[in-house]
């Protein structure tokens, strides 16, 4: 699990859900956000966000959980700097 890949959950989740917009807030590429935020489902062994079709329509159970902790982790990282 990475640092960047948390980060880009909480803006794909802060963007309303719309990855292309949280890649835009983040500087990066669309493709590198989906492909953080699938190598971290299947690093943890759960979906995060509940897709239907491309589309994303919501944070899994377990995704609101990993988002939670996400932000605890984030709002520690800013505490730290």
């Amino acid at each position: 699990m990475k640092l960047h890949q948390l980060r880009y959950l909480a803006a794909v989740v802060q963007n309303g859900l719309n990855i292309t917009a949280a890649a835009r807030a983040l500087h990066t590429s669309q493709p590198g956000v989906s492909k953080a935020i699938i190598d971290l489902e299947e690093e943890l062994g759960v979906p995060i966000l509940a897709r239907h079709g491309k589309r994303v329509k919501g944070l899994t159970a377990p995704g609101q959980v990993v988002l939670d902790a996400a932000e605890r982790i984030m709002l520690e990282v800013d505490n730290l700097k």
